[in-house]
């Protein structure tokens, strides 16, 4: 009986044009990679591709530096951290990861402490879960990532959701909410949209209404603000009611996730995030290189990738721009974004497939997203640039687009 409404729940799925497939890269996190399809473990059907889809913004993710950094960790420090940090998996190289963090982020929370997670999801299930109870109340913008949306449905508080970016609605949540703990709980750079909250506004409100504001800046961490230091310090603010997740597996180039707060709240959590208490510690030798993607983000190396990155976005978005001016008679927009993620939406669910796969067939590697991860009716190319983007790697996009667009119309 379960495999047969499973496999009717999965036809359902593709009649509906929301089948997800995996891919497998046979070579390093690069632009260009050697990428198979299937179940097939050889690598005998893998071909070249050119990709659009990684979060490896700044393209630290094959750097030769961090490979080296990696492999001094692991002979350090072993392979394995061995059990949960508060059993007998923190090390040292975990205390020095979290003592970085936290001066990273000093400058924008008082006093702040760092704690580290094996995920970014585990840290939002982790901060929503601790935090939030019977006598808090979370307010949520309706775009937020999967893993706030399920950590404040975990907690079992009551939850209070917003347009995207609406303050307004927002504000009058705020004023109507009775109970004596306020969260609100927004992403920094939205994952499907690519743009920016506002977050001046929302510490604004914050303090106004004695609430806290929990940010999600796993897009904008190492990318934004000055020497990469996120979205924080892209808007400058300064406030011991910020809540802070970061990521690093994105910008980073490696895996693993941070929250940086106030020190009662990071103590707190060390006692009552399950996720934190009940993981396996991440590897050491991960921590150790941690360290290294730090200093590279915030040296001049980090800032010409960033600058390059900023110029590669703003050459497609003209290209963009013009090419859907010139065939609006499909109905495509580009979404307001100025950050490395840079949607396209088509709308429909087999037309945004169609497209991927007229892509896919000029060997161009930009996966189709659709619903339940983006409302329906916006199904879209979710494209992301990175710093090892060259002119002519963002020129082939613009040119197959161009083809397919020509094709379609």
């Amino acid at each position: 009986m379960l495999i047969d409404h499973l496999n009717q729940q999965l036809h359902d799925r593709v009649s509906r044009g929301l089948r997800r497939q995996r891919r497998t890269a046979e070579t390093p996190c690069e632009p260009r990679q050697q990428v198979s399809v299937g179940h097939r473990t050889d690598g005998t059907n893998a071909r070249e591709l050119l990709g659009f889809c990684s979060n490896d913004y700044l393209g630290l993710a094959n750097h030769p530096v961090l490979i080296e950094s990696l492999a001094e960790g692991a002979r350090l420090f072993g392979a394995g951290s061995g059990a949960s940090h508060l059993v007998s998996g923190h090390s040292r190289a975990h205390a020095a990861l979290e003592d970085d963090l936290a001066a990273w982020l000093a400058p924008h929370i008082p006093g702040a402490r760092a704690l580290t997670f094996c995920t970014g999801y585990m840290a939002n299930l982790a901060l929503l879960t601790a935090l939030a109870d019977a006598q808090t109340t979370i307010f949520s913008d309706k775009l937020n990532h999967a893993s706030l949306i399920d950590g404040a449905l975990l907690s079992k508080a009551p939850l209070r959701r917003f347009a995207h970016r609406d303050l307004t609605v927002l504000s009058q949540q705020l004023e109507a909410c009775r109970t004596p703990i306020k969260l609100i709980v927004t992403d920094a750079v939205f994952s499907m949209d690519g743009d920016v909250a506002d977050l001046p506004g929302m510490l604004t409100l914050a303090e106004q209404h004695d609430a806290y504001l929990i940010v999600d800046d796993a897009h904008g961490f190492g990318v934004l603000g000055p020497y990469g230091q996120g979205t924080l310090a892209h808007f400058d603010l300064y406030s011991e009611r910020i809540i802070y997740m970061g990521t690093m597996g994105k910008a980073a180039g490696m895996g693993g996730a941070f929250v940086a707060a106030h020190p009662t709240i990071i103590n707190w959590l060390i006692q009552a995030a399950r996720t934190y208490i009940y993981s396996t510690a991440t590897p050491p030798a991960l921590a150790h290189a941690l360290r290294e993607s730090l200093r590279l983000i915030r040296s001049e190396e980090g800032e010409k990738r960033r600058v390059h990155l900023q110029q590669r976005i703003a050459q497609l978005r003209v290209a963009l721009s013009a090419l859907i001016e010139g065939h609006s008679e499909l109905g495509w927009k580009l979404g307001v974004s100025e950050t490395a993620i840079q949607p396209l939406i088509v709308g429909d669910n087999a037309a945004a497939l169609s497209l991927a796969a007229a892509l896919d067939a000029k060997s161009l590697w930009v996966p189709a997203i659709r619903p339940p991860t983006v409302p329906v009716g916006t199904a879209r190319l979710r494209i992301t640039l990175r710093a090892t983007h060259s002119v002519d790697d963002v020129q082939c996009l613009i040119t197959g687009l161009s083809q397919a667009a020509k094709a379609l119309a």
